[in-house]
């Protein structure tokens, strides 16, 4: 696992931190079961603060990326990539409504590609 923090970024640690752990997941870098660093020695690996790295594993635990087993530490989940089925479900409702106003399928994907960039 190879994580790497820029400190010249505008992006906040704690969020590359998640985006880099969220794609080595999703990647199967990080498989389902996969043990991870304590927060304590990924921060101290890092150089960051303790609670930044705590932030990233709650909200990765949050959307169900990681579990944490008490005093045994934080997983990836093997319920799979719930961020994945969050936005499969988000899509299948945004293609009903969407098909219920009458849009049609280029104007659709043309919104989302907007969206998506702003």
């Amino acid at each position: 696992m190879t994580l790497a923090i820029d400190p010249r970024s505008s992006v906040p640690p704690f969020e590359q931190l998640r985006v880099q752990l969220l794609g080595q997941v999703s990647s199967g870098e990080l498989a389902p079961g996969a043990k991870l660093p304590t927060v304590r020695r990924l921060a101290d690996d890092l150089a960051l603060a303790p609670n930044t790295v705590a932030r990233c594993y709650r909200e990765l635990e949050r959307d169900q990326i990681i579990e944490t087993r008490g005093r045994n530490g934080s997983f990836v989940s093997a319920h799979g990539d719930a961020a994945h089925r969050e936005a499969q479900t988000a899509a299948r409702d945004f293609t009903t409504r969407i098909r219920q106003l009458g849009i049609d399928e280029a104007e659709a994907l043309a919104i989302v590609t907007a969206a998506l960039r702003s």
